[in-house]
């Protein structure tokens, strides 16, 4: 990743490079807040070692493959059962790179997660895109922008937002088309707090301003590939719970800078169960589905249905999102996929959760049925899909990272 004339004026925004990893590492490593904040998070492996493998780095590849893979390798066996990659054969060999537009269910992991499946491949890791309200601290912008991370400004006034826009979907074409990598980017400005996922279409029209080309052919050069991550577990479902609470006793209530710590956080530590990411069907050859005679703004939505859709088909499921689903329906449609004793168990989670929630005036129903929401609605949304198109899927392939 040598800097290149081609990347200046992406400045404001491009990971670091090969050129800039030096002194980038040099700087965190004398950074104490770097240190107070990683050490803890890193054990069993000790500081010092971490700082020798961080020394010994020349490059960004070599810090992904000397330091971030190890360092998420030890997180993956600490706090799940197990990280699995599937439909590899959907991702792009032969030079051709893509555009990953995937829900989102944790800040930092869910790219995180696809990287260390990459590597484990030997495949090139994606850039990803990361809104700068995340970058609290500097040095959480420098280790960010080391680990391949480009900014999405999302602090501008609004005429500044359009510049951005512009600027953003030209870096990502550059990225894709000029320099033959692949990026992530989830499919809405933050997470999904009840897990209903849907993409914005204002992130497509983004990713359409680039060039003086149509919006179809524009699309068209990023090979979008859906991308589906399912977590047994979402250790901050009772942060987000809570913050639909809050919400909507307040709908002016918004997160502040330490709400966002908290949650990439416990994100971070807390348990998550299996995980699974799964590639889908990239969406060039649907596009011929949608009316050419539509106006931009409805193509927009039309191509955000079919990578909904495409999303919704891939989601790996466990006995929680099933007894979830009849809890939050009333029914017993999936009674076959989990046992009484499941059923115990995730009451027993629910009462757990909402237990953490420190807030005045809890409302411990609403709360409730708030977690139950984020396990049952990827179930919800699965059922929408057309079964005609379903029964398409082929037996996935997998590569299983970390157990």
């Amino acid at each position: 990743m040598i800097k290149t004339k081609a990347d200046k004026p992406f400045d404001d925004i491009r990971p670091l490079r090969d050129d800039e990893a030096v002194a980038t590492i040099k700087d965190l490593l004398t950074n104490y807040y770097f240190r107070r904040a990683v050490e803890p998070f890193i054990k069993p492996i000790k500081w010092g070692d971490l700082e020798s493998n961080m020394g010994a780095c020349k490059t960004i590849s070599d810090f992904q493959l000397g330091v971030i893979y190890p360092v998420f390798a030890n997180l993956i066996k600490k706090t799940t059962l197990g990280v699995e990659g599937l439909n590899w054969d959907k991702v792009m060999r032969g030079g051709e790179s893509q555009v990953f537009i995937s829900n989102h269910r944790d800040i930092i992991l869910d790219a995180s997660f696809l990287n260390i499946g990459m590597m484990s491949k030997g495949l090139s890791t994606t850039e990803v895109a990361i809104g700068d309200n995340l970058l609290i601290y500097p040095w959480i912008s420098n280790l960010m922008r080391l680990n391949k991370s480009f900014i999405v400004k999302r602090s501008a006034t609004l005429r500044q937002k359009l510049e951005a826009a512009k600027h953003l979907s030209d870096y990502i074409h550059h990225v894709v088309v000029d320099n033959k990598e692949s990026v992530w980017i989830a499919q809405r400005e933050g997470r999904a707090k009840n897990s209903d996922d849907k993409t914005q279409a204002s992130l497509l029209k983004m990713l359409s301003l680039s060039g003086d080309t149509s919006p179809l052919k524009t699309l068209k050069d990023l090979n979008i590939t859906p991308l589906t991550f399912s977590y047994e577990l979402d250790p901050c479902d009772y942060l987000k719970a809570k913050e639909m609470q809050l919400k909507r006793d307040n709908p002016e209530f918004k997160k502040t800078l330490m709400d966002d710590l908290e949650s990439m956080i416990t994100g971070l530590v807390g348990f998550k169960g299996h995980v699974y990411f799964k590639f889908g069907e990239c969406i060039n050859p649907q596009f011929d589905k949608i009316d050419s005679t539509l106006n931009h703004s409805d193509f927009t939505q039309k191509t955000a249905e079919l990578i909904d859709a495409e999303i919704y088909r891939n989601y790996v499921f466990l006995p929680f999102n099933y007894v979830a689903y009849d809890l939050m329906t009333g029914t017993t449609t999936f009674k076959r996929n989990y046992t009484s004793k499941d059923v115990g168990r995730f009451e027993k989670y629910l009462e757990r959760q909402i237990d953490k929630i420190v807030m005045p005036r809890r409302d411990a129903a609403f709360l409730r049925s708030c977690i139950i929401n984020i396990y049952g609605n990827p179930v919800k949304n699965y059922l929408t899909v057309p079964p005609s198109e379903a029964k398409k899927e082929k037996k996935s392939r997998g590569l299983r990272l970390f157990k």
